[in-house]
């Protein structure tokens, strides 16, 4: 038996045992394999490299770990701690935001901690950053990469050696490193007529242009819509699409999460609208593909994750959080679903998968 054919039939054999007893609907022919996160861990985020290889972060009751998966997510190395216990000072806590895989397959992670709650000094209320260098068994030191009270934490990466941080405070910010998080610029503002909701949170990719595209949430004059912000960094021009049509006039932040992701194509996006998750296909400039929005099943709650994916054949996965549970639906390059709904328990506020070249998708619980 070949090493490929060898894996599908590992793969299958560990989609029944592994997901047999803990999912419920998902008729997708197998396209959605559901996974647990190593340790009963909390989901944050997963990636994939040029190799193949599933990068998975995720909180425990002993901080964040990162492990890698060399077959497809079926068995993970050991786990590795991000943040060296010498620098969790007394009640110091912190928390994983984001993930990103850059050039050689250095990992990059985006941190917060709980220094506002033990009134630590606000310059200690910032973004944390650490990164794995490939082969290393241990993460750099974790570093405060912006001093200054913030949160809606992202992270961006390309294999140029570019690492991109965002986040939010009054203003739309990032702290850009060109040679592979070793060193970050001062922060800077993308653009000053940009006004988010300081209590979502960003996402961010880079695009095949070598542009980045940040997605966030607009307040100004209360009328919280989804904008697509397209950064091109070399000569610092920013322009932005609104993304989905339907209005959401509301007095506060929603404090709701979102995500984007880059596709053959361009970029797909998911994000909530007065409860109601939806997706879109846009192209590279921003610039839906098809439908502005497609309504799924799913509904979200204050400051719950979600994802959509979309494999290399047009089919898209959109996956949201809704109590103990992870929910899922599966769509073909149309936007018609393919099959029923799928779910899972899960710990934690976060959804975390991948899409793979052969075209299933890979969703931990």
């Amino acid at each position: 038996m070949t090493i490929q054919k060898s894996g599908a039939v590992l793969a299958a054999v560990c989609t029944m045992f592994l997901c047999s007893s803990a999912t419920r609907g998902g008729g997708d022919d197998g396209r959605v394999v559901v996974r647990p996160t190593p340790g009963g861990g909390r989901p944050i985020a997963a990636r994939t490299d040029a190799t193949g290889g599933v990068h998975l972060l995720y909180d425990s009751d002993d901080g964040p770990k990162y492990a890698r998966s060399r077959d497809g997510g079926a068995t993970f190395d050991a786990p590795i701690t991000v943040v060296d216990p010498a620098q969790r000072t007394s009640g110091l806590e912190y928390s994983a935001w984001d993930m990103a895989i850059g050039k050689g397959g250095r990992v990059h992670v985006a941190l917060g901690t709980n220094a506002w709650k033990l009134k630590l000094p606000q310059e200690e209320w910032g973004y944390f950053h650490a990164r794995l260098n490939p082969g290393s068994t241990s993460f750099s030191p974790v570093r405060n990469i912006n001093r200054k009270p913030s949160e809606g934490f992202s992270l961006a990466a390309n294999d140029k050696g570019d690492v991109t941080a965002c986040w939010l405070s009054d203003k739309l910010y990032a702290n850009v490193s060109h040679d592979g998080g070793e060193t970050f610029a001062p922060f800077v503002e993308l653009n000053p007529s940009y006004n988010p909701c300081n209590c979502c949170r960003t996402s961010a990719a880079y695009g095949a242009d070598g542009r980045l595209a940040v997605l966030y949430r607009e307040e100004t004059n209360n009328d919280r819509d989804m904008y697509l912000v397209l950064w091109d960094q070399a000569d610092g021009r920013t322009s932005r699409t609104r993304v989905g049509s339907t209005p959401w006039k509301v007095d506060g932040c929603p404090m709701t999460y979102f995500a984007i992701a880059r596709d053959r194509e361009g970029f797909t996006a998911v994000w909530p609208t007065r409860g109601q998750i939806d997706f879109a296909r846009l192209n590279g400039d921003g610039v839906a593909a098809g439908p502005e929005e497609i309504p799924t099943p799913g509904r979200s709650g204050m400051r719950t994750g979600m994802l959509a994916l979309t494999d290399p054949d047009g089919r898209t996965l959109a996956a949201w959080r809704s109590g103990d549970e992870i929910g899922w639906q599966l769509y073909d390059r149309d936007g018609r679903p393919l099959g029923r709904p799928g779910s899972a328990k899960s710990p934690g506020n976060g959804v975390a998968g991948v899409a793979g070249e052969d075209g299933r998708f890979l969703l931990f619980r």
